[in-house]
């Protein structure tokens, strides 16, 4: 692994997430809070980048594919005064696919499938959505990801992404991550074997 310093940041809020809708791969669109979040990010981003002595055109910029993550980098790149689309995509940073429940609440997930609802509430890392991905795959192409890296980088993809991210490099188990809640509006550094959160 040759990064020093990774800064994740989720995608703004959508009218998805506001609903408690899993999103996956559906291309979602920012509403007005997800657009303002958006622009915060890119403020304690500046911060951090600044107090770490850092150039912003120094860092490397790579997105999710999905608009909701792209949206969210330009926003975030506007703000920090630098070219709103000069960055790359990569596949491999999507959401986690959610196959047949995309769309669809919690409780709607269980009337649709009861059975892989409840064996995905006992292994959630390793159980799939049906006609989704598991975790447990996720965190393949995301290590495969970060180890394709060759220096600090800012990334925009989304809150699964990063859960899987988290075992990828070691600073979580699967169940802790899991658990943990994916901020909006804040950047998440990663570096030394340690995530930091700052909002």
């Amino acid at each position: 692994m040759s990064v020093r310093t990774l800064y994740y940041i989720r995608h703004g809020e959508t009218d998805w997430n506001a609903a408690g809708r899993f999103q996956g791969t559906q291309d979602i669109p920012l509403n007005d809070i997800g657009r303002r979040q958006a622009t915060d990010a890119g403020r304690v981003l500046g911060d951090l980048v600044t107090r770490s002595g850092y150039e912003h055109t120094a860092l490397t910029y790579v997105s999710s594919p999905l608009g909701r993550a792209r949206h969210t980098m330009e926003l975030v790149r506007g703000t920090l005064a630098l070219p709103a689309e000069d960055y790359s995509l990569d596949p491999r940073l999507r959401e986690i696919g959610y196959g047949q429940w995309e769309g669809l609440t919690l409780p709607q997930m269980e009337q649709h499938d009861a059975v892989t609802f409840a064996s995905r509430k006992a292994d959630v890392w390793g159980v799939a959505a049906p006609g989704g991905e598991s975790y447990a795959s996720v965190t393949e192409r995301m290590r495969e990801w970060a180890d394709s890296l060759l220096g600090d980088t800012v990334v925009v993809a989304h809150g699964g992404t990063m859960r899987a991210l988290m075992v990828a490099l070691g600073v979580a188990t699967p169940a802790q991550a899991s658990g943990t809640p994916i901020g909006q509006g804040v950047v998440y550094v990663f570096g030394d074997g340690a995530m930091t959160k700052y909002g």
